[in-house]
C-alpha cells in the first residue's frame, strides 16, 4: 500500500522553472520506484522520470535535458525540477510509485501545471 501527495503545481510563464514535490508513505517495498508522469489535454499519460530505491534514475528522452528528478530515500519524497518550461509542458503531473520499475501500482491525485504568457 502507498499514498502519494503532490505539491508545487501552479501557473508559470514560458521559460520559467517550477519544482514539484511528492510526499510518499507506505511499505518500503511498494515505494521501490518513485516517479513522475504527466497527462496533457487530449493526450495519453506520459512517462517523465522515475527513480529506484538503490538510486537509479530514468528519464524520458523528450525532457531529460530540462527536468531533473531527485529522491530523498529517508523521507520518501521525490521531486521534479522543471526548467525552461514551454506551453507544451502544460499538463496534470502525477506522482507514481510501485514495487517494480514497471508497471505503476500507485498514483497521486495530480498537480496541475499551466505554462502560459
Amino acid at each position: 500500500q502507498a499514498q502519494l501527495v503532490e505539491s508545487g503545481g501552479g501557473l508559470v510563464q514560458p521559460g520559467e522553472s517550477l519544482l514539484l514535490s511528492c510526499a510518499a508513505s507506505g511499505s518500503p517495498s511498494d515505494l521501490y520506484m518513485l516517479g513522475w508522469y504527466r497527462q496533457a489535454p487530449g493526450l495519453e499519460r506520459e512517462f517523465i522520470a522515475r527513480s529506484t530505491r538503490e538510486g537509479g534514475l530514468f528519464y524520458s528522452d523528450s525532457i531529460k535535458d530540462r527536468f531533473t528528478i531527485s529522491r530523498d530515500r529517508t523521507e520518501n519524497t521525490v521531486s521534479l525540477r522543471m526548467t525552461r518550461l514551454q506551453v507544451e509542458d502544460t499538463a496534470v503531473y502525477y506522482c507514481a510509485a510501485g514495487p517494480w520499475r514497471n508497471p505503476v501500482e500507485y498514483w497521486g491525485k495530480g498537480a496541475l501545471v499551466i505554462v502560459s504568457s
